[in-house]
């Protein structure tokens, strides 16, 4: 009884932890698939998320819970415990799942989503640097082209083979660059593709892995809950 008292007591302390753990892979979600909206136009991409958020804030309550319990054991508070450790296993569950699966299905869609944002980018070697999702795209993850500066040529017409490339392109510690091929060093030699698909794996799978390592601590907290609540059986209701 004794050991499941000093356990209940860690892992309440623990769950307040993992509650930031939670909240901060539900941030990253949820900003990932908002600042990449033009790749990702479905809302409800952004749902493990908010699972996400939803798992932290509950995870306060069962927290404080677990150590009250731990400190003076109370059927009311142990009942409740149980309830908050069904509830959260319900969001994890669903939010792994749903990572999972949409990490899959994403990374399946987003060469083909940025390949039409590629080929229909309007852009001229004399024009100014843009400021179109592309663009944007481009020098937030430092990056060219889906797989390398060469999709900029295959994207332009057949007839016009253009001598650069934009100058979302060029490195940041070249700040005259102008996209010129005859200058490839000063070109961000990565493709967007690989970079956002690991910034997208790494978000989801983290939310798959804290969700995964939540459900284990809260099964030890539901088996200590349990055998404190067999050690303290109900109280006889005296009739008056």
């Amino acid at each position: 009884r004794s050991f499941a008292q000093s356990l209940l007591k860690f892992l309440g302390f623990i769950f307040w932890g993992t509650a930031a753990a939670q909240a901060f892979g539900g941030v990253l979600v949820i900003l990932m698939f908002r600042n990449y909206r033009y790749l990702f136009p479905e809302s409800y991409l952004s749902l493990p998320g908010w699972l996400a958020l939803a798992t932290a804030l509950t995870l306060l309550p069962t927290g404080v819970l677990a150590v009250s319990i731990s400190v003076k054991c109370s059927r009311n508070k142990q009942g409740t415990l149980m309830y908050l450790l069904l509830l959260l296993l319900c969001l994890e569950m669903s939010s792994a799942v749903l990572a999972h699966s949409y990490c899959i299905r994403t990374s399946s869609q987003l060469e083909s989503a940025m390949g039409y944002l590629v080929h229909q980018h309007n852009w001229t070697c004399s024009q100014d640097p843009g400021s179109s999702a592309v663009d944007v795209m481009q020098r937030k993850l430092r990056c060219c082209g889906v797989h390398n500066y060469t999709d900029w040529l295959k994207a332009s017409s057949s007839w016009y083979h253009p001598a650069c490339v934009p100058e979302s392109c060029c490195k940041e510690k070249h700040p005259h660059c102008k996209g010129d091929l005859g200058h490839v060093e000063q070109l961000s030699p990565e493709g967007c593709l690989k970079k956002l698909e690991d910034q997208l794996r790494f978000a989801m799978m983290y939310i798959f892995w804290c969700c995964t390592l939540l459900s284990i601590l809260e099964f030890l907290a539901g088996v200590s809950n349990g055998i404190l609540m067999r050690h303290q059986p109900f109280q006889d209701l005296n009739i008056l």
